[in-house]
């Protein structure tokens, strides 16, 4: 028997049983595949080929031999497939049982008392390393995905911030609406229509500025004061 399996027939193990397995263990264990602990049934009347349950950092296994120990049937559960893990200690030993994602239960009865302890206790190790492992990609994932969120949303306040500020510093109401309704018809007249000739210096400077005023407050476009400016300029 292989060396790496001698350690698994200080707990009421089958020497037998454990032989049978380790000649098949080798062809079916994964890369990166270690085996934790075996657990070997023993009936109260003399079983000849009892069921074992292999358990791996990678998955469980329960081996199952068949036509009279010629062959064997294994059945294996990814540890992520599983929900949660079971013991339970009768007068003649312990029944060892797990439920998966899916709903299914299994269970192997019959597991020295010893043994299902310490499948339980690995199954319980590797469930735990397997929570841990996801907990640890999540808080990752979040440090990537919430920090630029963040500075986003750092900016779109400092933006914010700034319009406020511009909007603070213009008048509410602009004063042209102030005009009486007269006053404005006049202003938004054009120089010509108010024969601009006519005028004098300090008129038609006045002029000027009253066209600035509505320029400023955004009554009229800067084309329209230009003309304006051009036509009482060519009077000055």
């Amino acid at each position: 028997m292989k060396e790496q399996f001698k350690k698994f027939l200080n707990e009421e193990q089958d020497p037998k049983a454990i032989e049978k397995i380790a000649s098949k263990l080798s062809d079916l264990l994964m890369k990166n595949e270690e085996i934790g602990y075996i657990a070997v049934q023993k009936k109260p009347a003399i079983t000849v080929l009892p069921d074992s349950i292999v358990l791996t950092n990678k998955r469980i296994i329960i081996c199952q031999p068949k036509n009279l120990g010629l062959s064997m049937n294994f059945i294996d559960y990814t540890w992520d497939e599983i929900e949660g893990t079971f013991v339970k200690e009768n007068i003649l030993g312990s029944e060892f049982s797990f439920t998966t994602r899916t709903n299914m239960e299994v269970s192997i009865d019959y597991i020295p008392k010893i043994q299902a302890r310490k499948i339980f206790t690995y199954a319980k190790e590797q469930l735990d390393i397997l929570k841990n492992g996801a907990v640890l990609n999540t808080t990752i994932v979040e440090d990537v995905l919430v920090e630029p969120f963040q500075e986003f949303e750092i900016i779109e306040e400092m933006e914010t911030e700034e319009v406020t500020s511009f909007a603070e510093i213009m008048p509410v109401t602009p004063p042209v609406f102030a005009m009486e309704k007269e006053q404005f018809s006049t202003l938004a007249e054009t120089p010509k229509e108010n024969g601009l000739s006519g005028l004098s210096q300090d008129e038609l400077f006045e002029k000027l500025q009253n066209y600035k005023k509505l320029l400023d407050n955004g009554l009229i476009l800067q084309g329209e004061y230009d003309a304006y400016k051009k036509e009482i300029l060519s009077h000055m």
